[in-house]
């Protein structure tokens, strides 16, 4: 790991050398001032990982230090000295952003013990940060896998929907991707800071679900020894996700009803009321209608649940996004197992591209890592496939004039390209190595292609 850097700030010139080597000494690299005026004007955000300062300095106090240096740098710990520490001056200067006070005098094993925890502290901060951001990359839109129409239109109703805090019912077959979407919701929502917690209505029994959702009260039953915060808590200010909503009992319905009108709801055994902030989307692959009709769903809970509808359509509506899921769950297993898969071959592409896979993503997913798991070739041969798809006797999608195996290897192509240039902003070179392939087979590929650089700018 590199050394962190230092900036040390003392008008006292004997003290500011003597911790000058001390931290030196321990492998840290430090830069020591006399004067605060030309630290400041010195420092430069990102070239140094910890400040720290003495309070009392002609001119410019260690205070003002801090404050110049956290408006450029608002993430940079910083520890003030000083030799008379009062409660007054400890509050005001960690309301100006300090991470800690050291009082003189000190020894040097309390210097390198106080620097240490200030850089493990900002260290956590940084990785913290960076795990978000990771996350809610992992859900932006182009990361939802699919170039066809229909995905198009409805990732752009998702990216309206986001921004308004209203309740969302996705609806769709099973394994059509609607948690993702439902995440996709949710980070990109002014709630992406807080939690996205989700739960499946139709995996648990219904006294579970109930205390799983709104929490338990002490004593609320035999073994309910302390007061058990549930969900709909958990999620206090971000986002809860219902699955499989036409699951729900009656009885969670009606306390549901309430909670989306009220946005309070009871724990199990509890006489007052607890009010969070929760946005509230749902999924279902039941008809809810023909739900209402029998009696076994609320009608009115389904229009608070359904303020706006998000309908998945089935694999089988949007063949075109069947090539760029196959080649992306294949990339997503070489890249964790260390396999050199390339992808399918044409019998086996033109067979995954007619299959209805009723399974829909779910079932494509599995099938791609079966057969990876099992072939002992570069490319996935139909004999492999069709241990999981029965290729003849299946149901498979009717072919079109447009759906030949030429047209279906050209939109994949045409696609892939685009998409390698896209993340490799337009270099050849980067989108050649990402590919397996060499820069004169891409060239020529984009010149077939007729690929323009605004198609991937």
């Amino acid at each position: 790991m590199p050394s962190k850097r230092i900036l040390l700030v003392d008008d006292e010139e004997g003290l500011c050398r003597m911790m000058e080597a001390i931290l030196t000494d321990s492998g840290y690299i430090v830069k020591g001032y006399t004067r605060s005026f030309e630290a400041v004007e010195d420092y430069r955000h990102g070239d140094w990982d910890l400040v720290i300062s003495d309070i009392k300095m002609p001119g410019m106090d260690g205070l003002e230090v801090l404050a110049r240096i956290k408006a450029k740098s608002p993430d940079i710990p910083f520890i003030i000295i000083t030799a008379y520490a009062t409660v007054e001056m400890s509050i005001q200067a960690l309301r100006k952003g300090a991470y800690d006070m050291l009082t003189k005098p000190f020894e040097p094993e309390e210097l390198l013990y106080r620097v240490k925890n200030a850089l493990q502290h900002s260290q956590l901060l940084t990785e913290n940060q960076e795990l978000r951001d990771e996350l809610v990359g992992k859900f932006r839109f182009d990361n939802i896998i699919g170039d066809s129409p229909q995905l198009k239109e409805l990732l752009q109703k998702v990216e309206r929907v986001a921004i308004r805090d209203t309740s969302v019912l996705i609806t769709g077959e099973s394994g059509t991707g609607k948690e993702l979407i439902a995440q996709a919701v949710h980070y990109n929502s002014p709630r992406k800071g807080k939690r996205f917690v989700a739960i499946n209505c139709g995996a648990l029994p219904e006294t579970i679900l109930e205390s799983e959702l709104f929490g338990t009260k002490k004593g609320a039953f035999t073994g309910a020894t302390e007061n058990r915060q549930g969900l709909l808590e958990a999620a206090d200010g971000g986002t809860l996700f219902l699955d499989e909503i036409g699951n729900l009992p009656m009885n969670v319905q009606k306390t549901l009803l309430r909670f989306l009108q009220e946005q309070e709801f009871l724990r199990l055994g509890d006489t007052k009321p607890t009010k969070v902030d929760v946005r509230v989307i749902s999924a279902t692959n039941s008809d809810l209608m023909a739900e209402i009709k029998t009696g076994a769903f609320r009608e009115d809970l389904y229009y608070r649940f359904n303020v706006v509808n998000i309908h998945l359509p089935p694999l089988r509506d949007r063949p075109a996004d069947i090539p760029l899921l196959a080649a992306h769950f294949i990339k997503l297993q070489n890249e964790k197992f260390g396999t050199r898969i390339r992808g399918l071959t044409p019998e086996a592409f033109q067979s995954a591209c007619d299959y209805a896979w009723p399974g829909n993503i779910r079932q494509l997913r599995n099938v791609i890592e079966a057969c990876m798991a099992i072939e002992t070739g570069e490319w996935i041969s139909l004999p492999v496939l069709s241990q999981f798809i029965d290729v003849d006797s299946a149901p498979v999608r009717e072919l079109t004039d447009g759906d030949s195996y030429s047209a279906a290897l050209s939109r994949f192509e045409t696609s892939y390209l685009i998409s390698l240039l896209k993340k490799s902003a337009g270099n050849i070179d980067a989108a050649a190595r990402e590919a397996g392939m060499n820069m004169a087979t891409i060239y020529r590929k984009i010149k077939k292609y007729d690929i323009k650089k605004e198609d991937y700018s």
